[in-house]
């Protein structure tokens, strides 16, 4: 069970870090394309030949939003380890200890049912993907890696969800 619990806590803290990048790299990208965006239009109103040599970013579009697939999905474990989803629990805390913990025992078991579902799908359709060569339009990024990356956070969270599955287990058996 320790090992279990360091396992997934590291592995949501190194896919947070890289979520976290990945935000940051959105905004890098996003500035520095708004202000070439911005040397142009400059340009065009006043013709200044310094400014001939800049160019929007091709593709930042398409970067942001696979960059932003990367931050959402690679953040799902760390906010499960620190149970930052929105829960409504105002009636499970009036019940009993031992029936609060029954109630976590089938949400945790729905919950890690549901993300093995989502992990298997994603690995699929990543293969489909990877297989059918199928690539974005401007920058001829392929689909598959990010879709893989989806799944492998969802096994993240996996992880993290089966040490809240045994632990809410053990503390309906304990005496």
């Amino acid at each position: 069970m320790a090992y279990l619990d360091k396992f997934s806590r590291e592995l949501a803290r190194i896919l947070y870090w890289v979520a976290g990048l990945s935000i940051v790299s959105m905004m890098f990208l996003t500035c520095a394309d708004v202000a070439l965006r911005f040397c142009v239009t400059v340009y065009h109103a006043t013709h200044w030949e310094f400014l001939t040599p800049f160019r929007p970013i091709a593709g930042t579009y398409e970067l942001v939003c696979y960059m932003a697939t990367v931050a959402v999905a690679f953040a799902m474990a760390h906010t499960t380890v620190e149970k930052g989803h929105v829960a409504v629990s105002f009636v499970v805390d009036l019940l009993p200890k031992r029936v609060q913990n029954v109630i976590a025992t089938i949400t945790n078991s729905c919950g890690l049912l549901f993300f093995i579902l989502i992990a298997w799908r994603s690995v699929l359709y990543a293969s489909h993907l990877k297989a059918s060569g199928e690539v974005s339009l401007t920058l001829q990024l392929p689909f598959y890696p990010f879709v893989y990356g989806i799944g492998l956070s969802a096994f993240a969270v996996c992880f993290v969800l089966l040490r809240d599955l045994l632990r809410s287990l053990a503390e309906v058996f304990e005496k």
